[in-house]
């Protein structure tokens, strides 16, 4: 026996086309190891796509490559993840179930889970994810007795955050905890968190693969390559899928000028072998100046020989602020206080009472359409109040 195991492959999650052709060809390729190694099932552990009703043509490509697999006798086995999920139950995990495509393993009879039994013996089982892991009360009311008792090979299928494994950047992330889980199985097949993870456990491993494509800035900088576990019944190993190489830098400006806040950027890429890789550069520090006039523009032409570049600015600042003076008062107040404000300026200039004058054509212009008034008569009639205000004469 000899299976494969991926997940979170959160396919059309990119906003950003050429990241998510990348992502799709991680699942291409993927599928591909997956051949590769003659395995005789795969188990995806949730978030396939990255809506529960996605796009028709990611539908196409990825209805093609489990086509791929079930010519091959490749059997696949799922379970829903937090964005696989609906609460209608309408997903595509249940088209793709019905084309005899996978397998959705999160199966009751009697409110009791039940096993999905392969044809090398494996035993298979899981539970679904859900957003904001209201999946939990799932594993409160799980009959483990039953499912512990059962003789063969077991494998355990879930996507939920550990307690007691999550690293600290998913402290967060609400999961559950490892008693949660039901115990003499063989393989534990982990989703949902985005981390390479594997412990020895129960009476074999438990494993998070991570995603499939990084899905954020951040995971491009800490998992640029997710991958698939591979098991032959006693030995686990795991093998990175690599479409595209990721550098990712780090660059300090901090009290510097925009002006050379740019050129040290610049700089500082240059020597760097960044052609034909996704490039993600994180600009850190406090400038001498706004943000705003650091020349993105040239920094990302003079890496145009790169796939693709992201920039990530959350932790850029600058020492300029402007005065910012907060008013307090009543919607009116507030208006009034500002209306003495520009007349005071001079920016308005009008003989007599400028103040009453604006007040009075702000209120004219702010008038709503009176019940069956017709547009063309509630036009008419704001026009002709404004033009006495004015003092114009038809």
């Amino acid at each position: 026996m000899k299976f494969a195991h991926f997940s979170d492959c959160h396919i059309g999650g990119w906003k950003e086309d050429k990241l998510k052709e990348i992502n799709l060809a991680c699942f291409k390729q993927a599928i591909s190891k997956v051949i590769e190694k003659k395995v005789d099932f795969l188990l995806i552990a949730g978030d396939l796509f990255n809506t529960a009703l996605p796009q028709i043509d990611y539908i196409k490509e990825v209805t093609f490559e489990l086509k791929r697999l079930k010519d091959l006798g490749i059997r696949v086995y799922m379970v829903a993840g937090s964005h696989d999920y609906s609460p209608s139950g309408k997903t595509m995990l249940e088209v793709l179930e019905k084309a005899g495509l996978i397998v959705n393993v999160m199966k009751f009879e009697e409110g009791k889970l039940k096993f999905t039994t392969d044809s090398t013996g494996a035993k298979i089982t899981g539970i679904l994810g859900k957003k904001g892991g209201l999946e939990l009360s799932e594993y409160e009311r799980l009959d483990k007795e039953e499912l512990e008792r059962e003789e063969g090979f077991k494998i355990f299928m879930f996507h939920t955050a550990i307690n007691e494994f999550k690293p600290r950047e998913f402290e967060e992330v609400e999961g559950a905890d490892l008693a949660n889980l039901p115990n003499n199985f063989n393989y534990y097949a982990g989703g949902h968190v985005h981390y390479i993870f594997q412990k020895e456990f129960g009476n074999g491993h438990l494993t998070f693969p991570g995603a499939l494509f990084p899905n954020n800035f951040k995971e491009l900088e800490d998992y640029p390559y997710g991958g698939v576990y591979f098991h032959d019944g006693e030995k686990l190993e795991f093998e990175e899928i690599k479409v595209k190489e990721v550098l990712s830098k780090t660059i300090d400006v901090n009290n510097l000028t925009p002006e050379k806040a740019t050129q040290k950027i610049i700089g500082e890429m240059k020597v760097l072998d960044f052609k034909d890789k996704i490039v993600t550069i994180r600009i850190i520090g406090e400038i001498e100046g706004k943000t705003s006039e650091i020349k993105f523009k040239e920094i990302f032409e003079s890496l145009e020989e790169a796939y693709f570049v992201l920039k990530n600015t959350s932790k850029l600042s600058s020492k300029f602020i402007e005065n910012i003076e907060i008013k307090r008062g009543t919607v009116e107040e507030i208006e009034t206080q500002i209306l003495k404000e520009v007349v005071e300026d001079k920016k308005i200039i009008l003989e007599g009472n400028e103040e009453l004058f604006t007040k009075d054509l702000i209120r004219i212009l702010g008038v709503d359409k009176e019940d069956g008034e017709k547009v063309a008569d509630y036009e008419k009639r704001v026009i002709a109040d404004a033009l006495k205000v004015l003092k114009i004469e038809n």
